[in-house]
């Protein structure tokens, strides 16, 4: 597990979200995709890939919620279920108070409006053969806003914005830069005004001076219109600088959620600690502690029974291997105010569970023969 350096030797606080006790826009429950498996001669589906498992999380109103995890944990799969590019295979998304998982034609078209995105490869998201304006205004053609003229000029001036020239506007993808297309990615979600942006790992694909550029457009945009992001990332650094909350996920499911500060303050979960563990340290002098987690993460075709991350888990191992783990999954609790976490053996109860299995783990070593070590 590695993580690319940060952007920023010292981030500012991103702009303050919307009150925890206000109406969120976006409310996810137990929201469900999995993928099935084919294989035979018929095609049979022979097995399903549980790409997000049982999630639920709130976007609040003018925020951004990073969404992080190692590749292949539904990351990207949660934000296109959000924007219904997907179709979920069962729970609920509620975006500003309506339930929109199961719409569908014209009844899902306003909602679309309202929810963009912005790719994490910009070049393959923009056609080839068609001008740069023409695709930034694509979206006004297809919702039906506005005459030609008042929507070549909406577009020249979302170009503007994100620091485009008019002339800009008949060249192809080709001829700019990374940052550039970037950029026209950005225009061409924000062109439509919409409230909730997904941003998929947008600045992966840029060097780390570029992506600077990018985040602190995006931070601006986002004080400008009034704009909420779920923001999925790999880099911690970058999830650090534009944040408010955080959310940790693991093989389909969400480990941790907290508060950015409270996140990389003390995280709670054993896989987040790991996570946090990987990103360098920008100073010479100082080491951080690894945590090196044992195997590979599992398949999820096959996830583990119990909390998906047990055969992993160093706190598990430390504590003898307690049977919990493997029989039942841990909810996601509150574990402070606005701290969320699934693990047995943290908040409520937590350090109780956690002093009985360390004492059954002494138990079991001592009573084990010698030379022998006690099965976790």
């Amino acid at each position: 597990m590695s993580a690319m350096p940060e952007p920023m030797a010292a981030p500012p606080a991103p702009a303050p979200s919307a009150a925890p006790d206000a109406e969120p826009l976006v409310v996810v429950r137990d929201l469900v995709k999995h993928f099935p498996v084919k294989g035979g001669v018929l095609q049979r589906t022979v097995g399903l890939v549980q790409a997000v498992d049982g999630v639920s999380f709130e976007i609040r109103r003018g925020e951004t919620l990073g969404l992080v995890g190692e590749s292949g944990c539904g990351k990207t799969t949660v934000g296109r279920l959000l924007l219904r590019l997907i179709e979920p295979t069962g729970g609920q998304i509620r975006f500003d108070g309506t339930d929109i998982a199961g719409l569908k034609g014209t009844a899902l078209k306003p909602y679309r409006r309202r929810m963009q995105i912005i790719f994490q490869d910009p070049f393959a998201s923009l056609d080839p053969r068609t001008p740069i304006g023409d695709s930034i205004g694509e979206g006004l053609r297809i919702h039906g806003l506005g005459s030609s003229k008042e929507r070549r000029a909406k577009v020249l001036r979302m170009m503007d914005m994100v620091g485009l020239a008019p002339y800009h506007a008949r060249r192809y993808p080709h001829e700019f830069s990374g940052g550039q297309r970037q950029r026209i990615g950005i225009a061409r979600a924000l062109v439509l005004e919409p409230d909730l942006v997904v941003c998929d790992e947008p600045v992966s694909a840029l060097d780390v001076s570029i992506q600077a550029q990018v985040l602190n457009e995006l931070k601006s945009l986002q004080r400008e219109l009034g704009l909420t992001y779920l923001f999925i990332a790999h880099n911690m650094g970058v999830v650090e600088h534009i944040s408010n909350r955080v959310a940790v996920m693991y093989l389909g499911k969400i480990a941790e959620l907290a508060d950015r500060r409270a996140m990389f303050r003390s995280p709670e979960h054993p896989y987040t600690q790991a996570l946090m563990s990987a990103i360098p340290v920008p100073d010479p002098e100082l080491r951080r502690q690894r945590v090196i987690l044992r195997g590979d993460v599992p398949s999820p075709v096959n996830p583990p029974s119990g909390c998906h991350f047990n055969p992993r888990c160093q706190l598990r191992a430390e504590l003898g291997g307690p049977e919990i783990c493997v029989t039942d999954e841990p909810p996601l609790l509150e574990l402070a105010p606005d701290h969320l976490a699934a693990c047995h053996f943290r908040g409520a109860g937590g350090e109780a569970g956690t002093s009985a299995a360390m004492a059954a783990a002494k138990r079991a070593a001592r009573s084990s023969p010698a030379g022998v070590t006690a099965p976790t």
